[in-house]
């Protein structure tokens, strides 16, 4: 078959999409991936045909942040910057399905990945890397993970599918009113008309509810992408973990935080505290270096797979890539919640003990974080993370994936 894979975001929304593409790339179908821009380079170092989306997922990442917790300014954030680039993601994604015979799509393709399928008359799926689209009791929707089990968390889920299915909706007329020359779509909810939903994390994590045991819903595990094997760690990288005992990783990913500077010297201030050395990954929110010695390592990236199991424990912004990354490595984390869905991954960790509580950032002192710190060291906790870092390595969630999508839609 010839697919298509639409996705936009930050890494942590392409990685995945990646690893599923080279999935399919080994079962012997022809695979483009449709993404921003700026992930031209890293498709092309995996081997995946590219289609450049505009936009930079950069802007999404400083309005997920602005708005904090507050799910109504993540849905007003986000589409206000989706309507300004809209017109022309329309146009490119469009194109790269043209010659499709499956289109995959995220979740800001969710309407309209399978609006393009529609209008081509090919089948599609849907790919979500949170728990979206498919409301239960178990657990809140991830944009509301405050909210407790029961009828308020499925009236969370149902809220959101309706907010996000209607946003879709307008806003694609409302581009269509000012560019009459964009593609005429039929917009339909795409598990209203039997797309297949794949949530691509584990059981592990996240058990499976109930109501999810409906035809449709499938959980093949999470789309680890391994990298480790042909990394070439810096000397620097290589000498620092050599010289000492393995070190805490801090790393918040894309996470662009208007206090980045107070919530980066809480995090010097409590490694100090606790004596613990640390390799701190700068990512989009670019943390200023720090002379902190011999036992602070700053570095812009380093793959997780390799990185993490050569740690301790990890403290990160409960990203779901990263999340899923710190739990197959076997270790800790300390999860410090910027925005969007990450409260709930933080909630996960703790529940499934494999660290302490969440953080909340508005009260992140160096005291509170030390102390974080102390309560992933201890033993209970690194046997569970262990225990489940096993459990995650036995999984084999993009080859369940790609026998998923050939067994519903046929060989190659």
């Amino acid at each position: 078959m010839k697919i298509t894979l639409l996705t936009f975001g930050s890494r942590g929304d392409v990685q995945p999409f990646v690893a599923l593409a080279k999935g399919l790339l080994r079962a012997g179908h022809t695979v483009k991936l449709a993404a921003p821009q700026r992930f031209a380079g890293f498709c092309a170092q995996h081997g995946v045909s590219f289609a450049p989306l505009p936009g930079d997922p950069e802007v999404i990442s400083r309005r997920l942040n602005s708005a904090g917790r507050n799910p109504f300014k993540m849905v007003s954030g986000m589409y206000s910057y989706v309507m300004e680039i809209a017109a022309q993601v329309l146009r490119a994604s469009y194109a790269a399905c043209h010659d499709a015979d499956l289109v995959v799509h995220s979740f800001l393709f969710t309407s309209g990945g399978h609006a393009f399928a529609r209008q081509r008359g090919i089948p599609d799926v849907s790919v979500q890397i949170f728990p979206m689209f498919a409301p239960t009791r178990a657990f809140p929707n991830p944009a509301a993970a405050h909210l407790p089990t029961g009828l308020p968390s499925y009236f969370s889920h149902a809220f959101s599918t309706f907010v996000f299915h209607r946003f879709g909706n307008l806003g694609y007329h409302r581009l269509l009113a000012g560019d009459k020359s964009l593609p005429r779509l039929k917009m339909g909810w795409p598990f209203n008309e039997g797309t297949p939903l794949l949530m691509a994390f584990s059981p592990h994590v996240v058990p499976r509810p109930a109501e999810w045991e409906r035809p449709g819903i499938h959980m093949p595990g999470y789309l680890y992408l391994d990298e480790s094997e042909a990394y070439q760690p810096p000397v620097e990288l290589s000498r620092f973990l050599e010289a000492g005992e393995a070190p805490v990783c801090v790393t918040f990913g894309s996470m662009i935080h208007a206090e980045a500077e107070r919530i980066h010297a809480a995090v010097r201030e409590a490694l100090a505290q606790t004596g613990s050395r640390a390799v701190i990954l700068s990512g989009w929110g670019g943390a200023q270096a720090v002379d902190m010695g011999k036992d602070v390592l700053y570095m812009e990236a380093a793959p997780h797979d390799w990185l993490l199991p050569r740690c301790k424990f990890v403290v990160h912004h409960g990203g779901s890539g990263t999340t899923a990354a710190g739990l197959r490595a076997g270790i800790p984390a300390v999860v410090l919640p910027h925005a969007a869905d990450q409260p709930f991954w933080g909630q996960r960790v703790a529940a499934i003990g494999a660290g302490p509580a969440p953080m909340d950032l508005r009260k992140l002192t160096g005291q509170s974080l030390a102390t974080a710190f102390e309560q992933a060291a201890a033993q209970q906790i690194r046997d569970r993370a262990a225990e489940l870092g096993s459990l995650l390595r036995a999984e084999d969630g993009v080859g369940n994936a790609v026998k998923l999508i050939g067994g519903m839609f046929g060989g190659t």
